[in-house]
């Protein structure tokens, strides 16, 4: 089975830290997506640009209206994800917990849907 790992992280939390410590946890996402690699599961992973750079288009009355920004105001804005291939799901919890995007924000996981 494929699953999706997203992280969902507190901007305010990356912008707040450190230089030093910022650094620091940007090495522990790659190290995290290395560990993916290396145990075999890892099947694709993407870090997304800041959420202020986000236009979303809604379709509304034959008309598309774009707005700046994310899709929702919230203090966590998706950032990146994982897609992994695990026969059972309490693997991949597992492996989210190992994300560091779970200490400052969370990491949802979903089943992926076999299209075709």
């Amino acid at each position: 089975m494929r699953y999706i790992l997203m992280s969902h992280v507190d901007d305010s939390a990356l912008n707040a830290m450190a230089p030093e410590a910022f650094q620091a946890t940007m090495g522990r996402f790659v190290s995290f997506t290395q560990a993916l690699a290396e145990s075999g599961v890892l099947r694709g992973a993407e870090q997304l640009q800041p959420a202020d750079t986000a236009t979303t288009v809604r379709n509304r009355q034959g008309e598309a209206l774009l707005t700046d920004g994310p899709y929702a105001e919230l203090a966590e804005s998706f950032g990146g994800f994982w897609i992994v291939e695990a026969p059972v799901l309490d693997t991949v919890l597992k492996y989210a917990a190992d994300c560091p995007a779970a200490d400052f924000g969370s990491v949802e996981v979903r089943s992926l849907a076999e299209l075709g």
